[in-house]
């Protein structure tokens, strides 16, 4: 039997399991019936149960409601009833996978559902935090520092709200919120709380389009596909994505089956095939059009010639979604998800002859015959440019091509080059990014009194100016900054002949160097260069004496220019070669002046 000590050494070697971290890609959320006031009655459990289980209930309407035909990329949006240290509550973990959208769908869903229960309040946060802050960073308190925003952001009446600090302030605030704290201060001092239109706005900047832009989300194009597989997805569209996905992350033991000399061992053989209309996520129709994947022997003659650009497309897509639900069935990685289950369950009841697969006669008078557009892929470097620039395409523009993306990519794109307007702009904006009105870093014991810029000064620092930037690129390309004046001095060369001046002591030997730093960069651009000066000015003179056109002045300026251009040809050639194929920025230069260089085929 257990002594007193015994026990009294157990609790002191206890220790509690950490709750595991919320894994990539992932969102959580959770669902609180917090009342304001608080209610007198202390044991309100079964109070609380019975309004989240209507909580829960109207979850699942709305979902009904507006996510009828949706495809979500991996996991759905759920709640569950959870007790967790005493506290009842509603809780969700969905994994999005590479669809950031699915994370919004269920933000629009939260904030639906605190519409309609007004005493609710929902916490949302992802494997980067309270992202809903992140996407509002450029309107934030200087206090409101990720270290201490735990517990702070609520979602309320389709509302966000901020638990301020016990003081009004604007500097750094180091007071972390328990979850106790939060709920106390939710149910007895609103006045704690900020409401801020601008934060809102940013914050749910992504639902201005909900929920029309739910059914943008997804992609309708038409495949050809082996029938089994076409049956399946009548079936439940949802199978769709972990068949994408499958075929996304293929290794080489899920393509073992592929790899056979004939298809007989195959479960989706290609030897009867039909055409029709597939519903995707973007992403996964991304996913599926972008991966190169040549046809495995067990497909080979099995795709039309190229001769017919659109059956060929067709059927591609639709050799790689087969061969995405093949894998999915086999790779023993897959085969605990509900939705593999499922399937092989579908697939017995048509060996058993239970079910049978769907006619060309049935297909043809009663499936969906839906394409979509897929211009919405088609971004390059032109259209990029043009919407950077803010011109977009003129009314009157009748040249071919895609526009940038679709319209929330296009609005998206101008609201990130209006912002960095805005910053560019900002007085108090320095070299270094940002700051903020208050600088929580500054030492509390430095003089007040000390000499600070005027506002004149302070937007000359601050300001973008067009010509000095020029004027120093020009100086990194070896051109003359300005008119008839030779490569000038770099900064810190110019910033050093001027510490040179002003000081007092004997400066020879320092003046002597300088020198030395002046000539040699003087002849890494060519300019010192006299052996080639000389053999360029004696075939020119002798160009001229033949023309009878000859003037010393134009000569010189000639000269000039034309060595800077050798030189600059040269450097641009150079950072060409360097980057080896790769973008850069001497390529990006030329682009944005629409020259195309040809590819550099030397071995």
């Amino acid at each position: 039997m257990a002594t007193e000590e015994d026990i009294a050494w157990f609790k002191s070697t206890f220790r509690p399991i950490p709750k595991p971290e919320l894994p990539d890609d992932s969102v959580q959320y959770f669902v609180y019936h917090l009342p304001s006031p608080a209610p007198a009655v202390i044991d309100d459990a079964a109070e609380t149960r019975a309004r989240l289980l209507e909580v829960q209930r109207t979850a699942a309407d709305l979902t009904k409601e507006l996510l009828k035909d949706y495809i979500w990329q991996r996991e759905s949006f759920r709640l569950e009833i959870q007790k967790d240290d005493g506290i009842t509550s509603l809780h969700g973990r969905t994994n999005y996978g590479d669809s950031i959208e699915d994370e919004w769908v269920i933000v629009y869903l939260l904030r639906e559902l605190s519409k309609r229960h007004p005493d609710i309040w929902i916490k949302v946060a992802d494997s980067d935090g309270e992202f809903l802050l992140i996407e509002a960073a450029g309107t934030l308190p200087s206090w409101l520092e990720p270290e201490v925003a735990d517990n702070r952001v609520w979602i309320h009446q389709g509302d966000l709200k901020i638990i301020k600090p016990k003081q009004e302030t604007t500097r750094k605030v180091t007071e972390k919120l328990s979850f106790s704290e939060a709920k106390r201060i939710i149910q007895e001092e609103p006045s704690r709380f900020m409401k801020s239109p601008m934060i809102q706005e940013e914050a749910f900047y992504r639902l201005r389009n909900y929920p029309k832009q739910i059914a943008d989300n997804l992609h309708s194009a038409i495949v050809t596909i082996p029938r089994k597989v076409a049956y399946l997805l009548h079936q439940k569209s949802a199978y769709i994505s972990p068949a994408v996905e499958a075929f996304y992350i293929r290794d080489p033991i899920a393509l073992q089956p592929l790899r056979a000399k004939d298809a007989s061992g195959l479960t989706f053989k290609p030897d009867d095939l039909v055409t029709v209309s597939v519903r995707f996520t973007r992403v996964g129709f991304a996913q599926l059009k972008s991966q190169e994947f040549p046809a495995p022997n067990t497909w080979a003659g099995k795709l039309p010639g190229t001769e017919n650009e659109k059956a060929h497309a067709r059927a591609e897509a639709g050799m790689k979604l087969a061969c995405g639900f093949e894998m999915l069935l086999y790779d023993p990685h897959h085969q605990d998800k509900a939705a593999v289950r499922e399937m092989k369950l579908l697939l017995e009841d048509i060996e058993t002859g239970d079910e049978t697969l769907p006619t060309d006669e049935e297909i043809e008078k009663s499936w969906d015959k839906r394409e979509d557009d897929e211009k919405w892929m088609d971004i390059n470097f032109e259209d990029l440019d043009r919407e950077l620039k803010g011109k977009g395409k003129g009314k009157g523009d009748t040249t071919e091509g895609g526009n940038f993306g679709d319209a929330g990519a296009q609005e998206n794109l101008q609201r990130i080059v209006a912002r960095f307007e805005e910053f560019l702009n900002d007085n108090s904006a320095g070299f270094d990014g940002a700051d903020f009105i208050d600088d929580f870093d500054s030492d509390s014991d430095v003089d007040d009194d000390d000499e600070e810029l005027s506002d004149e000064e302070e937007d000359k620092e601050a300001s973008f100016n067009e010509e000095e930037f020029a004027k120093m690129m020009k100086e990194m390309m070896g051109m003359p900054s300005g008119s008839g004046q030779g490569p000038s001095l770099e900064t810190p060369l110019r910033n050093r002949i001027k510490d040179l001046d002003t000081d007092e002591e004997d400066d020879t030997e320092q003046i002597h160097e300088l020198s030395r730093q002046m000539e040699a960069e003087l002849k890494g651009t060519g300019v010192l260069d006299l052996n080639r000066k000389q053999q360029k000015l004696t075939a020119e003179a002798s160009s001229k004496n033949q023309t009878g056109e000859s003037s010393n002045a134009n000569t010189e300026e000639e000269d000039e220019d034309e060595n800077v251009n050798i030189n600059l040809a040269k450097n641009l050639l150079e950072a060409l070669q360097g980057q080896a194929g790769t973008a850069g920025p001497a390529g990006n230069m030329l682009s944005m002046m629409n020259l195309r260089m040809p590819k550099d085929d030397r071995q």
